[in-house]
């Protein structure tokens, strides 16, 4: 048989794992709870293992895996309705959450979730055949929202995040195109409702929707466009 990778992920309890995924369409294929816990679960040829640490604090988690698919978009459709039907909203922060698709500076679409356990799983597309990450722009706003998205979908550092989004839009020697303007706003709004602060996020959001584009410009920023509807619509998904 041709060779396979195969995740072991640690958590601190199994049920709360195994529940999630369950909620994602995964089958649970192995489930052991004494001597210790261990569960496997599978969707399709996507294979996760995991492991109980009693130990093991879930919120200083740095494991993951990456998940490479054909169809980013109808997984994280199916996703996100597998989680509001199982936990009665989408969630997208804490534990567990999940986050909107995007184009990446390394040529895949993608999207990241966080299981209870800690550990992120990235699902995504290739939609280039350079998977070498792209310099970093140099002009401002480009720049900032290159380092920004970095920040928030691969590290996951939201303060950082949010500090380099700030200082773009505090500048005044000069100012960001409304299509960069809607989306530094747009990310700096799910970057402040992900850190709790539900005030701020409001603010930021109000005026990304106010903003005049043009055509070219709504389709340039589709995906801000579609995250700043979900986020206005139902900002309570993400209060837990």
């Amino acid at each position: 048989m041709p060779e396979k990778t195969i995740p072991l992920l640690p958590c601190q309890t199994i049920q709360p794992v195994v529940d999630f995924y369950t909620a994602l369409g995964f089958e649970t294929t192995y489930l052991q709870k004494s001597p210790y816990a261990y569960a496997v679960v599978e969707r399709g040829a996507i294979e996760l293992q995991f492991y109980g640490m009693k130990q093991y604090e879930p919120t200083e988690s740095h494991s993951g895996c990456y998940v490479v698919t054909d169809d980013v978009e109808a997984l994280h459709t199916a996703f996100r309705a597998g989680l509001k039907a199982a936990y009665g909203r989408i969630p997208t922060r804490g534990l567990p959450r999940i986050g909107p698709l995007k184009d990446m500076s390394y040529g895949v679409r993608q999207f990241l979730m966080t299981d209870p356990g800690g550990n992120s799983i990235r699902v995504g597309q290739p939609i280039s055949d350079d998977f070498s990450m792209r310099p970093v722009p140099k002009e401002t706003f480009a720049r900032a929202l290159h380092l920004a998205d970095l920040f928030v979908d691969s590290k996951e550092d939201l303060p950082g995040a949010a500090k380099i989004i700030d200082k773009a839009l505090d500048r005044t020697d000069e100012r960001p195109t409304p299509e960069q303007e809607l989306r530094l706003l747009v990310l700096r709004g799910d970057v402040a409702q992900r850190l709790g602060d539900t005030r701020l996020a409001g603010t930021l959001l109000a005026r990304a929707a106010a903003l005049a584009l043009t055509d070219a410009e709504r389709e340039a920023a589709h995906d801000a466009l579609a995250r700043l509807a979900e986020l206005t619509a139902r900002p309570e998904e993400g209060l837990s």
